[in-house]
């Protein structure tokens, strides 16, 4: 059961305002750096996969040349054998088999060779991928060790008040016993390019948007008898600033002169 004032309420809305504000300063001040971090942490993870893909490649490559290389010498080997052969055939079949087979084997080192040659080429030009590669892992690398060093150095700094900021806010939100005004309030902060839900009317107007209140609501504020909500903007005005208000506009003190019955109400166009 709520048992807070809307005097309180607001009181507590306003608080938690000013809390959630400060903690908007300290990620303004640690600005894109996080994001940064994160999108380099990301890339490097792209080269390396990147690396690991060309290493791969390459020793397939290399496994290749050498099945290449092994299979020319099997060929010559069979070469060797027949040519012992043909020293002892019996007839011309005999021999024009045998002579097919070892133009066969010579055939088969020639597309060895070119295998072998293209394979080189491939190793050469994968070999420079794997270099370039590495070059740009060092250089991100060390790009990024700079940008955590900036943000822990930021994060050095604000990180205790930070903590306490956060319990703070953690207290704030226990004291606000209207939970659906704070579902209101922390829905239109995520929804806020400056995250102000919780203003004041200064000058006529409501703070973070500048669009004009109209008297009768500046009334209803002050008197602080419910929750005044923008209609404009959905933001919560919880205060009026009287010292921007005209003069026509502030409340008469006790036995002031009345009015002028004649009196008109300045317009907002």
């Amino acid at each position: 059961m709520e048992n807070q004032t809307v005097a309180q309420k607001l009181e507590a809305l306003v608080k938690l305002q000013s809390i959630d504000t400060k903690l908007d300063e300290l990620k303004k001040l640690r600005g894109d750096l996080p994001d940064e971090v994160q999108d380099l942490e990301d890339e490097m993870v792209g080269y390396n996969t990147r690396l690991q893909r060309h290493q791969t490649e390459l020793k397939d490559i290399e496994d290749n040349i050498k099945k290449s290389k092994e299979a020319a010498k099997e060929a010559e080997k069979l070469i060797k054998k027949y040519a012992e052969q043909q020293k002892n055939v019996r007839n011309n079949r005999e021999f024009d088999a045998i002579t097919k087979e070892v133009e066969l084997q010579e055939l088969e080192i020639q597309i060895c060779e070119k295998k072998v040659k293209e394979g080189k080429d491939l190793t050469a030009a994968k070999k420079a991928e794997i270099e370039k590669t590495e070059a740009l892992i060092e250089e991100r690398k060390a790009h990024l060790e700079l940008k955590k060093k900036e943000l822990s150095e930021i994060l050095g700094e604000s990180e205790e008040e930070e903590r306490k900021l956060l319990a703070e806010r953690e207290k704030a939100v226990k004291k606000i016993e209207d939970k659906a005004i704070l579902k209101h309030y922390d829905r239109l902060r995520g929804s806020l390019s400056n995250g102000l839900a919780v203003v004041r009317v200064v000058r006529g107007a409501a703070e973070g948007c500048n669009i004009v209140i109209p008297p009768q609501k500046i009334a209803e504020i002050r008197e602080k008898k419910k929750i005044v909500i923008d209609e404009h903007s959905g933001r919560i005005l919880a205060d009026v600033d009287m010292e921007s208000l005209d003069e026509s506009d502030k409340p008469k003190k006790a036995g002031a002169a009345p009015a002028p019955t004649t009196r008109r109400r300045k317009t907002v166009e």
